[in-house]
């Protein structure tokens, strides 16, 4: 398996602009993206956009869900696995809280697809790891700002996953320049979901 690339937007212009280049192979949001793109964060507005994503022929959409506590994160989290389809996967992102690995064992024990959010510090993985969750997102640019060594500590995570013999990928977000994707991708770490800026980026020689 080669570098799998989201991209992490939850602007429809966005998923169009990039859906013909075969790129991405899918698209990350959560309710900040949604409040940036004008887009209303409730069930009905994300079947609509689910529906855009498949027609755009993307594999997967990941789809944070929200609540006060873990009852009205997997309350959530239920409605939105329904969006999935036979074109269309649906992931559940969880915040890697108390609350959320609460849900977040039900949503996996009914046989639901889940990605960890919300990621900094490495024996976070552990939780992933230990809940069989599909994927745990570390925020590279968040650790950095925390004063945290970010790419030391996404090395640690990605040992921690192997030597746990885990399923559990790693999806590197909050990615700030694309160097920081080359270097990732020498430690073996191969899934990353970037913004529509990163993605142009990437794609620019000089």
């Amino acid at each position: 398996m080669g570098i799998t690339f989201f991209l992490d937007s939850a602007n429809p212009s966005d998923w169009e602009d990039w859906a013909n280049t075969g790129l991405f192979k899918g698209i990350t949001t959560n309710p900040t993206l949604l409040k940036q793109s004008n887009q209303a964060c409730n069930i009905e507005n994300l079947r609509v956009l689910a529906k855009k994503v498949s027609r755009l022929d993307y594999k997967e959409l990941h789809i944070q869900s929200w609540g006060k506590n873990s009852h009205e994160i997997l309350e959530r989290g239920m409605e939105i696995a329904k969006m999935s389809s036979n074109r269309l996967d649906i992931y559940i992102k969880i915040p890697i809280t108390i609350e959320g690995i609460k849900a977040a064992k039900e949503l996996i024990n009914n046989g639901l697809k889940v990605t960890f959010t919300a990621c900094y510090e490495p024996k976070q993985t552990l939780i992933a790891s230990a809940l069989g969750a599909n994927y745990i997102a570390p925020y590279l640019g968040r650790m950095n700002d925390l004063k945290q060594n970010g790419m030391a500590d996404i090395r640690s995570m990605q040992k921690i996953l192997i030597n746990s013999d885990s399923n559990c990928k790693l999806l590197i977000a909050s990615i700030r320049q694309e160097r920081e994707i080359t270097q990732l991708a020498q430690e073996g770490i191969k899934t990353f979901t970037i913004s529509p800026y990163i993605a142009n980026r990437l794609v620019t020689t000089y």
